[in-house]
């Protein structure tokens, strides 16, 4: 006999995850700080920190069942936070071209608009789907590798070879999975359309 596991949400709002993703929320204005003057080793540290509590915060909320309204909010507010800090950072610092920071933002934009067009139709966001996940791990990976790549010798030509790898992959999954999303909200739209 299979035994089904049931996943409660609750309104708790002091649980160890969301201690840990409020936390790397706190973490977003120092890694930009960081980056802006140039001490990669710090910020560097600050993003490795906040990708270990990325994974820590949905993992334990799972494990001890303390999945959160506000976790939902703050795990993905928290992820993007630090894209954005990390595309203006490099692209500040000309490590990314401004096309790329472009592409990654109409696609952040583009979020907005749905999160708005849900919330007309008492919608909440969506989900964040594994794509969404996928996507973001790749970009996590790319802004610090292509932060290293900001220098001299064999490690850095390494690091920009699987920095830009890790772009490319991550900012198609990502806009792979902001269309997806967009179909998602037209569905819910069109299906609330038509009870009406």
């Amino acid at each position: 006999m299979e035994v089904q596991e049931t996943r409660v949400q609750t309104n708790r709002v002091l649980t160890i995850p969301n201690i840990l993703s409020m936390a790397r929320l706190v973490g977003v204005p120092l890694f930009l700080w960081l980056i802006l003057r140039g001490s990669d080793g710090w910020a560097l540290l600050v993003l490795a920190l906040s990708g270990i509590s990325d994974y820590l915060d949905g993992k334990l909320a799972r494990r001890w069942n303390q999945i959160s309204n506000l976790g939902r909010l703050l795990d993905p507010a928290a992820d993007r936070l630090y894209i954005l800090s990390t595309l203006v950072g490099l692209t500040w610092r000309e490590i990314l071209p401004l096309w790329l920071t472009v592409t990654l933002l109409a696609r952040e934009l583009m979020l907005l608009v749905m999160v708005a067009i849900l919330r007309r139709h008492d919608y909440p966001p969506p989900q964040v789907n594994f794509l969404g996940k996928a996507a973001t791990f790749n970009l996590m990976y790319a802004f610090p590798l292509l932060l290293l790549s900001d220098g001299h010798g064999w490690l850095a030509s390494l690091a920009e070879v699987f920095g830009w790898a890790f772009a490319g992959w991550g900012t198609t999954l990502y806009w792979w999975a902001g269309i997806l999303y967009v179909v998602q909200v037209r569905r819910l739209v069109k299906a609330d359309t038509e009870a009406d």
